[in-house]
């Protein structure tokens, strides 16, 4: 049996705790900078393991390692884009999501129209929830900054949530 954490560590993750808060309201206020924010920092990530796969595959001695030389500054080349143009890669992104919630709404549409051993709410509930999603694509690839707005908004939701969680846990033990 682990005894619970002394004080520094629980006021350290309420002091993280108060961090998140304050930044997942900065998210909420401003969802598009929020989204965009995040591209900015994926575009770091693939930089780091552009640069990462360009090494590995220096000193590789497989065939494979000019192919993975060149996917290597692919990568940094996606990461530069990204950094450097973070809205036209959010504009992107959102419109790969839209096409998967544009086919998955198709799919719940088809669904639940041909589903023959549901009830009846079921059925309706999976041909609404299809309409909404197959609405809700379309909004975005009419008006991407609606999706990227969209998408902060729920991104600043997920971050105020798991932040509550984190200071609860660090108050209550």
């Amino acid at each position: 049996l682990k005894s619970p954490p002394g004080w520094p560590p629980r006021a350290l993750q309420i002091g993280l705790g108060v961090i998140i808060v304050i930044l997942s309201v900065i998210v909420l206020l401003h969802p598009i900078i929020g989204f965009l924010s995040i591209i900015w920092l994926l575009g770091i990530l693939l930089f780091i393991i552009g640069i990462e796969m360009i090494i590995s595959h220096v000193f590789t001695p497989h065939r494979s390692r000019f192919a993975g030389i060149a996917l290597g500054i692919a990568v940094i080349i996606l990461a530069i884009i990204s950094v450097g143009f973070p809205l036209i890669a959010s504009i992107i992104v959102i419109s790969l999501l839209g096409v998967a919630l544009l086919l998955s709404g198709i799919s719940k549409l088809i669904h639940g129209i041909n589903d023959k051993h549901s009830k009846n709410w079921k059925k309706g509930f999976s041909v609404a929830v299809g309409a909404f999603s197959i609405i809700v694509a379309i909004m975005i690839f009419i008006f991407p900054v609606f999706g990227i707005a969209f998408a902060g908004f729920l991104i600043g939701i997920a971050l105020l949530i798991t932040d509550t969680q984190i200071i609860d846990m660090s108050v209550t033990g």
